[in-house]
């Protein structure tokens, strides 16, 4: 690997824009995935509490062959209705499958539940549907990362979560990146430490810096989640998107979620779970040719490593706002 790309965010991968939408009075949001042109996507659902949209049509054995956008929201169930926003969004547009006259804009959608995180839910109509639209219309290069869209109301067992970010650029030119709503029953830090599980693949300071304990670091047990609060389940979920410009099919695109799914695991203790809905995407742009197998296997790894990278980014980023129900890594550890 040589390094991150220009900007160390899913949008070096040529093609792709990300917007998003918050309202801080909700502590919510939306974070939407698009492109100039539909492209191919795979999933891997891996926690036991997934709530979703249209991501059934991603197996490669359906017929749909690519998608106009990928939604990340929060808001529970409710949060699926971004999607709905962002359909109306891409019809005006003229964007969508097309079953004759009829354009019809595929829109696979998660969500992270992020009901009790001390924000106005108070809602007499479904805010979700609008935050979508509009985080469609900021869809951009460049985009904010931590209390931002997605993320803007995600939690971790001992911080805020947030929306992360990273990418890395392969020897043989290939960009790999990954996006990320970071909001788990577990950490994204060690028990004792602010340091990082992902800080092996850290490139340069992009979450701190820190260093992992010389000493082999405590693993998190039941009497620090107990500890932290998260025996009632106040937030839950990480749900991420991780891209590429290599060629791939949809089969390829799973696959490619599959191994990105190592990622989750290595940045956070425990993932997975059974309270968690644990979710990755995967696009693919296809610009350039895959290579060989083994070049496959290292797009994977990468993949994974990317994605480890952003869901530590996505803590360190995370801002303290009024109301919050959990400190901001920053606060403590921030200089």
């Amino acid at each position: 690997m040589i390094g991150p790309g220009p900007r160390n965010l899913i949008t070096d991968v040529p093609g792709l824009k990300v917007g998003n939408a918050s309202d801080p009075g909700l502590k919510s949001g939306v974070t939407v995935l698009t492109a100039d042109a539909p492209f191919v996507a795979g999933v891997d659902i891996r926690g036991g509490a997934p709530g979703t949209r249209e991501t059934e049509l991603l197996a490669p054995d359906k017929s749909v062959p690519a998608v106009d956008a990928l939604v990340l929201a929060g808001g529970s169930a409710f949060g699926l209705d971004a999607a709905s926003g962002v359909m109306d969004g891409l019809r005006a547009a003229g964007r969508g499958f097309a079953v004759h006259d009829a354009l019809v804009p595929i829109v696979p959608a998660a969500i992270i539940f992020d009901l009790l995180n001390g924000g106005d839910k108070g809602w007499d109509a479904n805010p979700y549907p609008a935050l979508g639209r509009a985080a469609l219309a900021a869809a951009g290069e460049d985009f904010d990362l931590g209390t931002a869209g997605g993320g803007a109301g995600a939690l971790t067992a001992r911080y805020k979560g947030g929306l992360g970010s990273a990418s890395v650029v392969l020897e043989n030119g290939v960009t790999v990146g990954a996006l990320v709503v970071v909001n788990p029953i577990g950490c994204a830090t060690l028990p004792d430490s602010g340091a990082f599980w992902a800080a092996p693949w850290e490139q340069g300071a992009e979450f701190g810096g820190l260093p992992m304990p010389g000493a082999r670091p405590r693993p998190l047990g039941a009497a620090d989640l107990k500890s932290y609060g998260r025996g009632d389940a106040r937030a839950n979920t990480t749900i991420a998107i991780v891209a590429t410009n290599a060629a791939l099919d949809k089969a390829g695109a799973t696959r490619l979620a599959t191994s990105a799914q190592d990622g989750l695991a290595r940045a956070i203790a425990p993932s997975h779970t059974p309270m968690d809905g644990d979710l990755v995407f995967a696009v693919s742009t296809g610009a350039r040719g895959p290579g060989d197998m083994q070049d496959i296997a290292m797009i994977g790894h990468a993949a994974a490593t990317v994605l480890a990278r952003a869901v530590a980014r996505a803590v360190y980023l995370a801002r303290p706002e009024d109301g919050d129900v959990k400190p901001a890594w920053q606060s403590v550890h921030g200089n």
